[in-house]
């Protein structure tokens, strides 16, 4: 029977509530498959850095470096500035595993409300693809005459040839298999060297794609149009910010930022990929027993799908979609007051 071996990472807050819920998913699919999973779990978090110092030790990522995939919760901690817990542990691991493609697919499910009246289920069905290791999120800058009247910070966009590229060409390989077509996110008219040149690569890769169509949006218009007609739109491929952006946006449209998933993906498969419900560690409703497991749970559908196991993949976002429609089981999120366990029971027992 093959067998996976999963990093799990509950990090902070609801992270390690919803992660549970997505191992009892993962267990029961794989029985029903034929597959199973070793899971080993690391306490890396806004609490041990306020504790140690570090949000993972020096050899974390040699630690993570075998695994075939990491299950990652949330990160954000009380006290711990956020900039410091991502790029303590969420980056690093991004950057140093190249995971440059992020998927954040978006799903309007039936039995979900959505906030947005032209948002309706089976019609609103596409995906984000986030440039995930560059971009407007580089290393490049620093502060200067701290404290001073003339204090400045200076921050750098990073855009390579390659980088952009391989990013673009996911996105136009994902729309060939969805039989749709690709949205480029830029800004081009006020950002005058970076996004020129995405814009001129987008062309490039297009021409190298024929049977998928594409256009190209300024972000400012394709925040409006993913609220006004959010059905319009297949597979949306942006830079890091705008890509983060956009696909907390979009979760938004579809009723909850906690159903929405994420995936950080290396293709080439040489190091592990990592998956991550979007929604943070909500310090607000943590410890309270009442958080959306669905984002993590898809997630690790995400994760099946990744590992070779597209049918058990279905099978759970079948269950994802049977629980909503069929069922008045909710988290306060979602309108209800279901428990985070009631939630999961409910939902492995329509898996």
């Amino acid at each position: 029977m093959t067998n996976h071996r999963i990093a799990l990472i509950p990090g902070d807050g609801i992270g390690a509530e919803v992660l549970p819920p997505a191992q009892q998913v993962l267990d029961a699919i794989g029985r029903r498959h034929g597959f199973g999973f070793t899971y080993t779990a690391y306490d890396w978090s806004g609490e041990r850095y306020l504790r140690d110092g570090a949000m993972m030790p020096k050899d974390g990522l040699d630690q993570l470096r075998d695994k075939d995939a990491i299950l990652l919760g949330a990160v954000g901690y009380p006290g711990v500035p956020d900039h410091v817990s991502l790029w303590g542990l969420l980056i690093p691991i991004r950057r140093s595993f190249r995971q440059y493609v992020n998927l954040r697919p978006i799903r309007v499910f039936e039995g979900i409300d959505s906030p947005v009246r032209g948002a309706v289920a089976g019609e609103v069905d596409f995906v984000v693809v986030r440039e995930n290791v560059e971009g407007e999120y580089s290393e490049i800058g620093g502060r200067l005459n701290r404290g001073f009247p003339e204090e400045m910070a200076v921050q750098e966009a990073v855009f390579t040839r390659a980088g952009v590229t391989r990013v673009l060409d996911d996105a136009f390989d994902l729309s060939a298999q969805r039989g749709g077509k690709v949205t480029s996110a830029t800004k081009s008219n006020g950002i005058v060297h970076t996004m020129p040149f995405w814009d001129e690569l987008v062309a490039e890769r297009a021409a190298a794609h024929p049977t998928v169509t594409w256009d190209q949006e300024h972000i400012d218009a394709l925040a409006a149009k993913f609220v006004l007609d959010p059905a319009r739109f297949d597979v949306v491929v942006g830079s890091n910010l705008f890509g983060d952006i956009l696909s907390d946006l979009a979760a938004a449209v579809a009723g909850s930022i906690g159903i929405a998933p994420a995936a950080n993906l290396n293709p080439e498969r040489e190091f592990p990929s990592m998956f991550e419900p979007v929604h943070g560690s909500a310090p607000d409703i943590a410890g309270r027993g009442i958080a959306n497991p669905l984002g993590a749970v898809w997630s690790a559908a995400m994760m099946l799908d990744h590992l070779g196991h597209p049918e058990a993949g279905k099978d759970v976002t079948d269950a994802i979609a049977a629980v909503l429609a069929k069922t008045d089981v909710r988290t306060p999120d979602l309108g209800g007051t279901a428990s985070t366990a009631e939630f999961t029971e409910k939902l492995l027992e329509l898996l």
